[in-house]
């Protein structure tokens, strides 16, 4: 058995030889790029593995030491990497700016935050691990954009194709580029510090050399938009970084606008915080105490059980918790299947979240079947639970040392769970009228029940659904 091999074992025993092995596959016969900033989703699907599996398969890969994870905040208009740390509590900005885009933009854990995985150094070392080994196409690809930007195979081609100018400065260095303009818009752009500069370069051709400084240093600075004329350009670039940078000239046309729009799914913060194994294993290593970030759609959904008290009168205290405690295990298993998690059960209560509202309420359904299960094997109804399901924005926080969630989704979902009868599932039209929720109620022949309902601190009366 190879060293390699032998740092796999315990991974084999925590997540099973399938997945293992296909990601020992990886890491044995894998390019060096294919081994940076692993999109999850996509490792997924070309391995035949389900996601939450896979998720699971990096999560306990990184706790072993095996692959480093990040947390990368990306631009929403280029796809681009604006900040990127080992940790989530480095999200701390309220609002991030783009320079190749021109835009602001306040983080969201949901399209906004995406989460990569990086072999480790003593597992394989691959170029990444020293950036500045990398070539400007391959530094495009492994460091300036994100995991779901889908750059096709002749990504290197297509930079080539748009790039009338390029040079690698090292620190303190400054270069002089002479070329022709075309008339087009261009942008001078450093993937490394993201400096940029545009350029709309219109009007009649000329024959003097017009003359353009830049200096690059370090953090992004906002520049106005410089009118050129088409012709000869001398362009100074000075590098008053750190490190070096990889200044050059592209055609802002149709080649680019087509590379940007290429996009796949990817793994977001917002569904790893909603992740079973990685509330498991991460339970309070996520946010800072004072750290508030939003999350755009989350689903929460709440269970409790119906006269819990006089259970514990009728069946005595350990027959009752043994029950109690068979139905929390029923619960947990059916939540994590669902791609869901379980964020804290208060009393006989449980509240757990979901990435999208057809997930909580398959859950739910697949709960009050499991709960009418575990009566029929006791041969009577001890175990009556009532659900309810809300979605919308909210705050992920840190709450008595652990990951929680704030805000008024989160009460009105509470709410609605308390107005549920025993076996009932209440839900919002949030739940109901998104669209695969919609269609699993349809494949399920169940047609909700419409009613009006107000909830204790939510002003104005709620239609709310009673699932039949």
């Amino acid at each position: 058995m190879s060293d390699v091999e032998a740092m796999f074992a315990p991974l084999r025993q925590a997540v099973g030889a399938e997945a293992a092995e296909a990601l020992l596959c990886l890491v044995r016969d894998g390019p060096d790029h294919a081994l940076n900033r692993i999109n999850v989703v996509a490792f997924a699907a070309r391995n035949g593995l389900g996601e939450e599996a896979a998720i699971a398969l990096f999560l306990h890969a990184a706790r072993l030491g095996l692959f480093e994870m990040s947390w990368n905040v990306l631009c929403p208009g280029c796809g681009g990497v604006l900040d990127a740390s080992a940790t989530l509590k480095s999200v701390d900005r309220d609002e991030y700016s783009c320079a190749l885009c021109a835009a602001g933009y306040e983080p969201t854990l949901d399209e906004m935050v995406e989460v990569t995985f990086t072999v480790s150094p003593r597992v394989r070392r691959i170029a990444a691990h020293d950036p500045s080994t990398l070539s400007t196409p391959e530094y495009m690809r492994q460091i300036f954009w994100g995991s779901g930007v889908d750059l096709p195979d002749n990504f290197a081609e297509i930079i080539e194709g748009i790039t009338l100018e390029a040079v690698e400065l090292p620190p303190g260095e400054k270069a002089l580029l002479s070329l022709q303009l075309p008339a087009a818009f261009v942008i001078v752009f450093d993937p490394v510090t993201h400096a940029t500069q545009f350029l709309d370069v219109k009007g009649e051709p000329t024959r003097e050399r017009q003359s353009l400084s830049m200096v690059i240093a370090e953090g992004h600075t906002p520049n106005e938009t410089l009118a050129v004329r088409p012709g000869p350009l001398r362009l100074t670039i000075e590098n008053h970084s750190l490190g070096r940078v990889l200044a050059g000239l592209w055609i802002a046309g149709t080649e680019l606008h087509h590379l940007l729009k290429r996009r796949r799914p990817f793994l977001t913060a917002k569904r790893l915080l909603t992740n079973q194994s990685f509330r498991d294993l991460y339970r309070t290593d996520t946010l800072d105490i004072d750290q508030r970030l939003k999350i755009t759609s989350l689903t929460f959904l709440f269970t409790d059980l119906k006269g819990s008290t006089e259970l514990y009168e009728r069946v005595g205290d350990l027959a009752a918790f043994d029950l109690v405690r068979a139905h929390f295990r029923v619960l947990q298993e059916i939540v994590a299947a669902e791609a869901g998690a379980v964020v804290k059960t208060i009393g006989d209560a449980v509240m757990a979240t979901f990435p999208t509202p057809e997930r909580a309420l398959a859950a739910a359904l697949r709960m009050r079947d499991g709960m009418r299960r575990l009566n029929a094997e006791r041969g009577g109804e001890d175990l009556l639970l009532k659900i309810g399901i809300h979605e919308g924005p909210c705050l992920a926080v840190m709450l008595n040392e652990r990951q929680d969630y704030f805000g008024q989704t989160v009460n009105i979902a509470s709410r609605v769970q308390g107005l549920a009868g025993s076996q009932a599932i209440f839900a919002t039209g949030a739940v109901v009228e998104h669209p695969p929720a919609t269609k699993l109620l349809a494949e399920n022949g169940l047609a909700p029940l419409a009613q009006q309902r107000a909830l204790r601190g939510v002003g104005d009366e709620m239609t709310l659904y009673e699932i039949p």
